[in-house]
């Protein structure tokens, strides 16, 4: 609410706000709502009183003067790369991962889950599908991307959790990281992660059979 507009329409004002109008009465004062000012006009107006000391900003950048260029890391010979994601919400619990080969060839994996858990679960059990599906194709190198920020760093031993649902996960998945040569383990944005989040959210929200504890989608590319 425009203050000003409130204490010169209002009729019957009480309190600290009567005190204020009445401080204000001894002034000629007339109120006038303020009227939009279009961006030509007032891009106009700067144009017409620009400072006599300006001076342009300088948008070149010499060559000269960069030290490096950092670009994508290349990828070592024989090493293979995950994507996971995990989707908790009110339908159920599904995960979703692709495998990407050497060659550049996707291995998506996309499951639901029939037991209740929470997003966190549902991340880790999607990490977990993932390197267990490595492991069975004897994969030795592989660099592992997620946009759980809180399985990341526990990775990367700069987290820790008291959570005792997801101790057990975090004791597994470091097991299995033994299997590999070489792992890394590396944040990914949720909006670089949009395949992988579709795949977990599709698997949510499927209907399955009671008594099925776990049941595996075929998703073809």
């Amino acid at each position: 609410m425009d203050l000003l507009k409130y204490l010169f329409e209002k009729p019957v004002l009480m309190g600290r706000i009567a005190k204020w109008k009445l401080l204000l009465s001894k002034f000629d004062i007339t109120y006038v709502t303020q009227k939009m000012i279009k961006g030509q006009a007032l891009a106009d107006h700067l144009a017409a009183h620009s400072l006599p000391d300006y001076q342009q900003l300088k948008v070149f950048f010499p060559n000269e003067d960069i030290l490096l260029i950092k670009g994508e890391e290349e990828r070592k010979v024989g090493e293979w790369t995950l994507f996971f994601d995990g989707a908790a919400n009110s339908k159920g619990s599904g995960v979703g991962a692709i495998l990407n080969s050497p060659n550049d060839v996707p291995i998506p994996i996309s499951k639901q889950l029939a037991f209740p858990c929470t997003n966190n679960m549902a991340e880790y059990e999607a990490c977990i599908s993932g390197l267990r599906e490595a492991i069975i194709l004897n994969v030795k190198r592989l660099r592992v991307f997620g946009d759980s920020q809180f399985i990341i760093n526990q990775m990367n031993c700069d987290w820790k959790t008291k959570d005792e649902k997801l101790i057990p996960y975090h004791v597994y998945l470091e097991n299995l990281t033994e299997e590999f040569e070489e792992i890394t383990f590396s944040y990914m944005p949720r909006a670089k992660n949009q395949f992988v989040d579709a795949l977990a959210t599709f698997a949510s929200m499927l209907e399955i059979l009671r008594g099925i504890a776990e049941w595996e989608l075929t998703v073809e590319l």
